[in-house]
């Protein structure tokens, strides 16, 4: 299956969601917050499903918030496919020289595709998500739209005007720190919150995986924010639980998932290296208003609603505890 970071979008004009949820069954507000602690869901983790199918599947859960990764809404899903299709079984990719050709030709034409999308879909399409959510009782509280190199002035510009018509007032980035540099002055501009995402990539200075990395950001805008993913955070090598503590001022929103130290595998909840538990316990006694998301990842036995339902009960015990 593609990485989020990874995947490729093709783009065109783009088409009205639909308003397939009913208010009579998902009208009211749905409450996750727990102990005090606000409890969600990145809609990455449902990433085989339509966006109407995983908000489906959040109120299933009970997660009553959400960060919308951009490929539940983006051509060629647009809100009635899969954010990320799986990949043929077998699939290895082309080896001759033409085949390879022909494919790098083609994700060119993909990326092409989807700059033309982001700069002329009609802002009534962010709009119409942000009314699903809130016919479903779900609080969007960030927009997954990972800033690279590639991107023009424009596109970068059209992520945060994505936002503002999606309603939130963050956007969560998987990027480097020399983008980092490029976007600050848009979310000075736009008065948008840009939070960090950090991976476990050590080897590379420019990826956010380490502290310092996160802490160079952090000078570059008095817009910038941290999304601490405690799982990728572990797997660095790093205390989610001791940063969490130092710099919690910092941070907006929290991806919760269990990997194994020194890169070690994503992993069942609980299996892992991960302090689950300690991230949100510490939460639950300082009472930060940061939200605190499943981002399901790991190769699960069932539905990736049934393992999302898994998480948000995991982490439901762990503050009740």
């Amino acid at each position: 299956m593609y990485s989020r970071r990874d995947f490729g979008k093709i783009a065109a004009a783009a088409l009205p969601l639909s308003t397939g949820l009913v208010p009579s069954v998902f009208g009211a507000k749905v409450n996750s917050k727990v102990q005090g602690v606000l409890l969600g869901a990145q809609s990455y983790s449902y990433r085989d499903l339509s966006l109407d199918d995983a908000i489906k599947g959040m109120v299933s859960a009970g997660a009553g918030a959400c960060e919308l990764f951009a490929g539940h809404v983006e051509f060629p899903a647009l809100g009635h496919a899969a954010a990320i299709p799986p990949r043929p079984a077998g699939a290895r990719g082309p080896a001759d020289p033409a085949a390879v050709a022909a494919a790098r030709a083609a994700q060119q034409k993909q990326r092409d595709e989807l700059r033309d999308w982001r700069l002329k879909v009609d802002l009534s399409h962010f709009r119409n998500i942000r009314k699903q959510f809130d016919t479903a009782g779900i609080q969007l509280v960030g927009y997954n739209y990972s800033f690279n190199a590639a991107m023009t002035d424009d596109e970068i510009e059209r992520g945060f005007e994505f936002a503002k018509a999606l309603g939130v007032n963050t956007l969560t980035a998987s990027t480097t720190l020399p983008v980092a540099k490029k976007v600050a002055p848009f979310a000075e501009k736009h008065k948008i919150l840009v939070a960090m995402h950090g991976h476990s990539n050590l080897k590379d200075p420019n990826e956010f995986a380490k502290p310092e990395s996160f802490a160079a950001a952090l000078e570059m805008s008095k817009m910038y924010r941290i999304n601490l993913d405690i799982g990728h955070f572990t797997a660095a090598g790093y205390d989610p639980v001791e940063y969490l503590q130092q710099h919690h001022e910092k941070i907006v929103i929290l991806h919760l998932k269990d990997r194994k130290k020194d890169q070690g595998d994503n992993t069942i909840w609980g299996e892992g290296d991960t302090n689950i538990k300690g991230v949100l316990q510490l939460l639950k006694k300082n009472k930060w208003p940061i939200a605190a998301l499943v981002e399901y990842e790991y190769k699960g036995a069932g539905t990736s609603p049934e393992e999302v339902k898994k998480c948000m009960e995991f982490a439901k015990k762990a503050l009740e505890a």
